[in-house]
């Protein structure tokens, strides 16, 4: 057989069967369109509503929701005071580079014939001067919502949260998670749940939260678990954990060793996942974030001796 004959043998294979619910066609079954599929369409449905959408749902996400730092392009990781956003630039950099940066800039202006004045630190990744004032913060990420900068908008719309005006921090959240913004759709999953500033709505909750693990975020899909778990529902709870602990999520670890000791995780798959989880978080660290973390704790302890 010829390769075009192959090749018209897997084109005709891919045109006799339904595109959603893969029923071939047979000689007493002639297929539609996949979209006005009489004959296939409570199987269609149940395949696009539940199994393609558990497919994404449950495939391993490549990175965790910050992916990789822009400047060290080595793995954020998961703690948040672990990392700066930018407010000139809405870039969110490793404490290691922005410790790396400070210092440099240090240096530069201690070195031999540079002239005396005030030190003025630049962005780590724009290289812009750092903002000084709440007020030139502000008006600096408003002009980045103005240019649809998901980030900014989540960051103004934390804002509003945290002074309880949740219909301003809502709209915020989200248009910031129309574009793309894991942290909007976990938060908007939360204040579905919690009904801070919208009525509570389970569906939606799940959507946001699901929304948000399929793009990376580890929270997310550990909450997911539990909502499972609390089902009943626990081979897919087990799932939403195991994944969350490969993203280097401390918190999945706990779940994972209860249903380890209760027959519900093989002695494999949580070995696999704990040194999943080793791995994720050894691919976080680097000499410039350590010599970070360092100086972090020793000025707290010098703040704490006041």
């Amino acid at each position: 057989m010829s390769a075009d004959d192959c090749e018209a043998g897997v084109m005709m294979m891919m045109m006799s069967c339904c595109a959603s619910c893969g029923i071939a066609e047979a000689d007493d079954i002639k297929l539609k369109e996949c979209t006005n599929c009489d004959l296939h369409k409570e199987a269609c449905k149940k395949r696009r509503d539940v199994e393609l959408r558990d497919e994404l749902l449950f495939k391993q996400p490549e990175s965790n929701r910050w992916g990789d730092c822009p400047i060290c392009c080595i793995p954020m990781p998961l703690d948040a005071a672990k990392s700066t956003m930018q407010a000139c630039c809405s870039k969110i950099v490793c404490n290691g580079c922005s410790h790396a940066n400070k210092l440099r800039e240090i240096e530069r202006m201690l070195a031999p014939g540079t002239k005396e004045g005030r030190l003025e630190y630049k962005c780590s990744f724009c290289r812009e001067p750092v903002l000084s004032t709440m007020e030139e913060h502000d008006k600096q990420r408003m002009k980045r919502i103005e240019v649809n900068d998901p980030v900014a908008m989540f960051s103004w719309g934390l804002e509003q949260y945290y002074k309880a005006d949740y219909s301003s921090a809502f709209e915020y959240f989200t248009r910031a998670a129309e574009l793309g913004e894991l942290d909007a759709h976990y938060t908007l999953s939360l204040m579905y749940y919690n009904g801070h500033g919208v009525e509570k709505d389970t569906e939606k909750k799940m959507y946001h939260a699901e929304e948000a693990a399929i793009g990376g975020h580890p929270d997310a899909r550990y909450i997911l678990g539990c909502h499972e778990w609390n089902n009943g529902n626990t081979e897919r709870a087990v799932k939403h954990w195991i994944i969350a602990a490969t993203q280097g999520h401390d918190e999945s670890i706990k779940p994972l060793m209860d249903e380890f000791r209760r027959g519900f995780v093989s002695k494999d798959d949580l070995a696999a996942a704990l040194r999943a989880h080793q791995a994720a978080v050894d691919a976080t660290k680097s000499p410039q974030r350590e010599a970070a973390e360092e100086y972090r704790r020793k000025m707290k302890k010098k703040k704490s001796s006041k």
